[in-house]
């Protein structure tokens, strides 16, 4: 498969000969350009680091006219993110709204959320059909995590009006083999271990293995979660020019079978009324080949193909109802649903370095397609009542009243077509244009009643955007964006739904970014506005029916520091605040028409802070504190069910006894604070956070 694969890339790459040119990544050089390079901890030239986002022209923040981050390896070792989900929405403007119906990888941004607004890639890759596929989640084989807050359809399709996370595994690398072992313990019977290994095993061949593992009691009764992680990549260097990857990466997930406690009070906090004999699990793998030809100085083509393929669990009773009356809590929403959803694609692009006029220009063009695969099972209606005492009960077990069984199967056949280039009209003033065009068809069979639709999805969005260095290291931009979103995950619409088309937005932004003392201090702050329009609402006229007229909008600043103070200090901030409000949206309150408009968008905090700071007190000491502020967010669309406010703040203390072993004692949510983390799809029923946890970490590099 692997050799057909290559044949295939081949091919591809023929086809591009004069076509465009991506700046290599230090993970693309060749082997005779690699040195070794001894990673630091600190953010030296965090502006001038050329990103795997926000282009495809290999340029640096300070070169892209839009609001970009990227969160490295050294950074994720430092804040002890474990979890992918916890360490994205450390970056700014970025929050997380997990729930079990979606993987626990819901996240937001500018005022909108979930994967249908805010794309998540791997490694450039997206998974179709706006489906949270879960893998990866574990930090422990990822070398950094790049962020585009903003629409970013122009580069990714439709799907990312809020933004994109590309999640970057770590590669081969024409270096000495090292290897690296992580072993964990923690309160709440927390365990953790994790290797891995990679370098030159000659003068061609490199490979990068990976494998972790994590079980943890949590913090709620019945609160059990395990996973494990498993990556290999092994790349072959044909000549100095042309190199060859093959990747394989596989994920398995039992998470907490736990959907939160109905509003009640906080004598329930660790209480989980699921059934005993509850579950939930995915199992995600990814498999690429991806070649890398650099066909001149000036000429890089680049193709993967992959397949992705992923499979989901859930029996549950999902829905609490605390019953005053009787003081016990009422359980429903029996529910057992299957995914298994496979996608198969290709993603080629050439970028071609010229001189256009007297002036330096990039430009950059390519396609995408991808076949997709969606089947659903369950046992809908969902049907099944039980009462359990609020404090002690027997948890019971799984009401099965339809019995489970394929529902539909979707398939989409998507392809895409993208330019963009950079005109460097002066050495201090660029001009950064894209657009791309995005066709998919939809099909779905009912496997019930027979039933069938197709449905076709086509969009063009694009970008414009300048760029002025009022000196080498200070920046100021503006961009304008035009993106779109579906109004449901393409592969689950429903008959009712496919008659909507895509819902549309544009963006205007403005910002300024500055690098200062000699890299080591730098600060980014951005404006911005967002409009989407042909939200579905309900028709005023006909409330048993919907209509595409809907409109939301927001505004808000944005604004990250991050400086070596001192010379054994460090601190990074970041500040989000966000206007969001729906404009003209209309719903069926079951008591006739209302209309939401000024209200806030359900799970969008208006103010989001991160701070950090470290402190290298003695040779092999180095303390860190953490603080995360996540603003007050709604449940309903009506604004009437509130999740305040909370601050958690996190500490740790390294100890570098020798030069390859590491001992770090961490403390997560110190003060213990009881945060509502989400909200369920009933709305009074909230999801809560975790407590406070302690762990101890050893790593040994050898």
């Amino acid at each position: 498969m692997i050799r057909r694969f290559t044949l295939y890339a081949a091919a591809a790459l023929g086809t591009f000969q004069t076509a465009a040119h991506a700046q290599q990544t230090q993970h693309d050089l060749s082997a005779t350009d690699l040195p070794t390079v001894q990673v630091n901890a600190q953010r030296a030239n965090e502006l001038t680091r050329p990103l795997d986002i926000g282009s495809r022209l290999g340029l640096t923040s300070l070169e892209t006219p839009a609001s970009v981050e990227r969160i490295d390896r050294a950074t994720l070792v430092k804040r002890g993110d474990t979890s992918v989900v916890d360490a994205i929405s450390r970056a700014t403007g970025i929050s997380a709204a997990p729930t079990p119906g979606n993987g626990g990888s819901t996240l937001a941004a500018r005022g909108f959320i979930g994967s249908s607004s805010v794309t998540q890639l791997f490694d450039g890759v997206r998974p179709y059909g706006a489906i949270g596929v879960t893998y990866p989640f574990d930090t422990w084989a990822i070398d950094h995590i790049d962020v585009l807050r903003g629409p970013a359809s122009v580069i990714y399709g439709e799907g990312a009006i809020g933004g994109v996370v590309n999640i970057v595994p770590k590669k081969p690398t024409r270096t000495p083999i090292e290897n690296e072992l992580r072993l964990g313990i923690g309160t709440e019977r927390t365990a953790r271990a994790a290797f891995g290994s990679g370098g030159a095993i000659n003068e061609r061949l490199s490979y990068r293995f990976d494998i972790s593992g994590n079980r943890s009691a949590n913090w709620v009764d019945a609160g059990n979660s395990r996973d494990l992680s498993v990556s290999g990549a092994l790349r072959y260097d044909v000549n100095s020019d042309l190199y060859v990857t093959a990747t394989y990466a596989q994920g398995y997930q039992h998470p907490m079978r736990y959907f939160g406690i109905p509003l009640m009070t906080p004598d329930f906090y660790s209480k989980n009324y699921n059934v005993g004999d509850s579950l939930i699990s995915y199992r995600d793998s990814w498999a690429t080949v991806s070649a890398n030809w650099q066909a001149s100085d000036n000429l890089n083509v680049t193709s993967t193909f992959y397949r992705m393929k992923s499979d989901r669990h859930w029996k549950n009773a999902e829905y609490y109802t605390y019953i005053p009356s009787s003081g016990l809590i009422e359980r429903s929403g029996y529910t057992e649903i299957l995914h298994d959803q496979e996608q198969y694609g290709n993603v080629t692009a050439a970028t071609l370095d010229s001189i256009l006029l007297g002036m330096r220009n990039t430009f950059s063009a390519g396609f995408e397609l991808n076949h997709t695969t969606f089947q659903h099972d369950n046992n809908s209606p969902y049907a099944g009542t039980s009462y359990v005492d609020p404090y002690e009960f027997d948890p019971g077990g799984f009401i099965n009243v339809a019995g489970t069984y394929p529902k539909y199967r979707s398939q989409a056949n998507q392809y895409a077509l993208f330019v963009e280039d950079r005109l460097a009209i002066t050495p201090r003033w660029s001009i950064v244009g894209g657009v791309r065009y995005d066709h998919a068809s939809v099909n779905r069979d009912d496997l019930v009643t027979g039933a069938a639709f197709n449905r076709v999805f086509a969009n063009t969005g694009w970008r414009l955007g300048t760029v002025y260095d009022i000196k080498p290291d200070l920046a100021v931009y503006a961009q304008y964006a035009v993106a779109a979103d579906p109004v449901s995950s393409l592969l689950m619409l429903n008959a009712s739904k496919a008659k909507f088309t895509l819902a549309t937005g544009k963006q205007i932004e403005i910002g300024i970014k500055q690098s200062f003392l000699d890299g080591k201090a730098d600060w980014t702050l951005a404006a911005y506005r967002i409009v989407k329009n042909n939200l579905v609402s309900a028709d005023p006229l006909n409330p048993n029916q919907s209509i595409q007229v809907g409109q939301q909008s927001s505004r808000g600043l944005e604004a990250t520091i991050g400086a070596d103070i001192a010379r054994d200090w460090r601190v990074d901030a970041n500040v989000s605040i966000l206007r969001a409000r729906y404009d003209d949206f209309v719903e069926n309150s079951g008591n006739g028409m209302v209309s939401r408009a000024g209200n806030v968008p359900t799970s969008v905090p208006q103010r989001l802070a991160n701070l950090w700071v470290s402190w290298h007190f003695a040779p092999s000491w180095t303390g860190i504190a953490g603080l995360k502020y996540v603003g007050k967010r709604f449940a309903d669309t009506a604004n009437r069910l509130d999740m305040p406010a909370y601050t958690t703040l996190d500490l740790a203390l390294a100890w570098k006894p020798r030069k390859d072993t590491t001992l770090t004692a961490r403390a997560y949510n110190v003060l213990n604070r009881h945060y509502v983390q989400s909200a369920y799809y009933n709305e009074t029923q909230y999801l809560l956070g975790n407590d406070r946890r302690l762990e101890l970490l050893l790593n040994y590099r050898f």
